[in-house]
């Protein structure tokens, strides 16, 4: 059974995620790669629909930004504290009809909040986590997948494709 989407029940919220599958039309270093092919692909007006692309070989990469100190934190806090304040401020402002006393009491507020969603988060790691970083999910490689009816002509297709 296929939703409007053209999704099968399986792919419902809720359900129990399922492998891909298909037979490999192609193979890419990066995502944007892959997504090149498919793009080509639907320029050629190939049925895109049974087209799935696939990130193979995952990892969690977690890049450092740098050191995280006291004052750092501090500053981070009231910089977005302050930002948050800023809006907060301009829409009481808004509604009330002034804008200074709003926007001084948002300001105020925001940089309380702000100091306080930081320094509590940060002083309850105790020392064990002093540094900022992001955290990125990376695929050794990104398969493209097709459905095998039609998996010989995408692959003749994306043969004339020069990456």
């Amino acid at each position: 059974m296929t939703n409007p989407l053209g999704q099968s029940s399986g792919a419902r919220r809720g359900a129990l995620p399922e492998p891909p599958t298909g037979w490999p039309i192609g193979s890419y270093p990066t995502y944007a790669e892959a997504q090149r092919a498919v793009d080509y692909l639907s320029d050629q007006e190939f049925s895109v629909e049974d087209v799935t692309i696939v990130g193979v070989n995952l990892m969690q990469v977690e890049r450092v930004l740098g050191r995280l100190t006291w004052a750092k934190v501090i500053g981070g806090g009231i910089v977005s504290g302050a930002w948050l304040g800023v809006f907060f401020g301009l829409l009481l402002g808004i509604v009330t009809g002034g804008f200074v006393a709003p926007l001084a009491v948002g300001i105020v507020g925001g940089i309380i909040f702000g100091l306080i969603s930081t320094l509590i988060p940060y002083a309850a790691t105790r020392g064990t986590r002093d540094f900022a970083s992001t955290m990125q999910l990376v695929a050794g490689r990104y398969d493209v997948l097709c459905e095998p009816k039609s998996a010989e002509t995408a692959r003749d297709m994306l043969a004339r494709l020069a990456l």
